[in-house]
This record gives structure tokens, sequence and C-alpha cells, in this order.
């Protein structure tokens, strides 16, 4: 597969992970908040920051009927119904211009998750890179063409998508004339337990479809982010908000800055550590390679004394016999005087 580029950063093999900082309405329906929200995700050493392009009328109706409702058991149950928890959550399209003017300074992408035709339109009026459809709207053939025809990379969520979910939407982006197409492993449970995760269905993934592949995580903490890493995702998707104490709608299992840099750093050095095949030694384990175990004296032997099971040793370091000769020593005999510590060598045996 190519590369794919969003900005100055590719994303495919031998590339980086491309690490996505997700903003969400973590900015509590704050300007100011906003805007220290995004400047803390550039410090991170996020490649992309990530808003939800809707507002409350683009996304549902303002409706009181059941069908609309928040069930009690919802981890945003006390918003009532969809519209008052879009309401709180949604980042008003008036921001947009100084949120933008924000990440231009700071060299980082700033693109957008959009939810209906409208959001991508508005999105249009800036330098949005890339979109992202998240994965309740995969069903939507409307939205995905509008976005298939910007020309721009899509990142696409299967969160609550089946596999003929996936096989439809990526059919509809490649109809319309989308080839940058990176698909995210996703749950759509906030937060998601791990084991509920099963990031094995990447790598099946990226095969059926011919796609890249990465992690939308809304797990707690930073462990199976990395594990995606370490198992070949792309790109990887969290969620950051303020460390201001705060409460805001997905504060609950979103990262703090210092953490969402943690994950980063440890990306990072797990990039490093999946290196390639390799059996030879590294340069620093061949320090250490005087470790390995061969044949020692284990008790004072004379000239002409038998070598046995009772005074020669396999012990670490390396430096006599492989202990693999201990067989061909047994029963023969020393041609000089040895002491315990001394090293077997071919020299002194008869």
């Amino acid at each position: 597969m190519k590369t794919i580029s969003i900005g100055n950063k590719n994303i495919g093999d031998g590339e980086q992970t491309y690490v996505i900082a997700e903003m969400s309405g973590n900015h509590g329906g704050a300007l100011d908040k906003c805007i220290r929200l995004l400047h803390a995700a550039c410090d991170t050493g996020a490649d992309a920051i990530k808003l939800q392009a809707y507002r409350p009328d683009t996304i549902t109706l303002k409706s009181d009927k059941e069908d609309f409702a928040i069930a009690s058991d919802n981890a945003w149950a006390k918003h009532k119904n969809l519209y008052e928890l879009y309401e709180q959550a949604h980042t008003p399209w008036e921001w947009f211009p100084t949120l933008f003017e924000e990440a231009g300074k700071r060299g980082v992408e700033l693109f957008g998750s959009v939810f209906d035709e409208t959001s991508v339109d508005e999105l249009e009026k800036y330098p949005c890179k890339a979109y992202k459809i998240a994965s309740p709207e995969i069903v939507d053939m409307g939205l995905i063409q509008k976005v298939a025809a910007t020309g721009k990379p899509v990142i696409v969520s299967t969160g609550l998508a089946v596999i003929d979910d996936i096989t439809q939407a990526v059919g509809w982006l490649r109809d319309a004339g989308c080839n940058d197409i990176i698909l995210l492993k996703c749950t759509s449970a906030y937060p998601t337990p791990p084991e509920e995760v099963h990031l094995k269905t990447m790598k099946d993934m990226e095969e059926k479809f011919g796609c890249y592949t990465g992690f939308s995580d809304h797990t707690t903490g930073i462990g199976v982010s990395i594990g995606a890493v370490a198992l070949g995702a792309k790109v990887i998707e969290k969620h950051v908000m303020l460390d201001d104490g705060e409460e805001t709608v997905d504060s609950f299992f979103s990262l703090s800055p210092l953490e969402f840099q943690q994950m980063i750093t440890e990306i990072r050095r797990a990039e490093k550590a999946i290196g390639r095949v390799y059996y030879d030694l590294s340069d620093a384990a061949a320090k250490n390679k005087s470790g390995k175990r061969s044949l020692y004296v284990s008790k004072d032997i004379k000239k002409g004394d038998l070598f046995t099971n009772h005074n020669i040793k396999s012990v670490r370091p390396s430096y006599g016999l492989a202990p693999k000769h201990k067989p061909e020593v047994i029963g023969r005999t020393a041609n000089v005087d040895l002491e315990v510590g001394d090293r077997l060598s071919w020299d002194v045996i008869d």
C-alpha cells in the first residue's frame, strides 16, 4: 500500500505511528479553555489535533420522545436526551477560525470528525487536511460520498460497525474515488473494558480491505494503545483533556496532557523495539556474550588424572570449552596440573 500523507506527516509502513489528540467536548463549552486544550495537546507531541464538527441540530433532533432519551445506565445519562448531550458537548462552529489559526501557529494539523454534509462544507472553509467518519456515521452513504469527493484522506472508525458495514463504507469511498483510507479498530464503550478491544482485528482488517489500520482508544490508561502499536497500528487516536480538575463530557476516559505525552513517549519506545527479524547479537548484547556457560575445573586436578563429572563443570563465563564438548572430555586425562577456576581447553587435554 502506498503511503498516505496528512499535511507534512506520512502514514504507512516504515513511518512513525500517527498520533491524534481528540479534543471532543473536553473544552467544557468555553473558547478560552478550548484554546488552552489545543495548545496543551500540541505540547504533548501529537501529530494532529481533532475536533468534532457538528451542532445539536445537525446530529439529532430536539425531541423528548423515548427514541432520543439516554438510558439510565449510559455514561452520559445525566443529559437526559441526545440533544441536551450534544448541546453541551459540541464545538461551536464560530470557534473554528480561531482554532485553525492557533493550530497553524503551532505547525500541527487540525482536522475534524464530520457528522453530516453541512459539517463537511463548514470544514472545507479551512485548511482541513483529512476527515474522520465516526462509527455511528459509517452507514451514512451521502456523508461518506461527500467526504470522498474532497479528495482528502479519510479515517473511518469501526466501533459500531459489523464487517458488512465496513465493507459497504470502504466500497462507497473507493467508488467515489477515495483510496487514502485508514480504518480504526474501535469499541464504542466508554470506557472500554480491555478484554473487549480485540486488537488482533486490526491485522485482519488490513488484509481484508487493503487499508492501513489503527486504533481509536476509549480504554483508560495508555497500555492498550502501546499494545496496538506493537501489533502494527499506523494511527492512534486518544481523547485528551486539561488537567484542571473540571469534569467535562469525556473526561472520565480521557488522558491529561502529561499522560498523553507519556503515551507518545512509550509509543516511540515501542516503535524502536519492534525492529525487524534479527537473530544476531545486538551491539549492546555482544558486550555481555562472555556471560554464556563454558567448561571449567571445579576441583583441583593433577597431571594424568581423569576428567570426570566431579571435577569439571558447566558454569558462567564462556572462556572455556563449550558445554557441548563435555561428553568428549569425560574419561580423558589432564596433561598439566589444573586448579579450580581454570578454563578447560583442548591444550590441557590428552
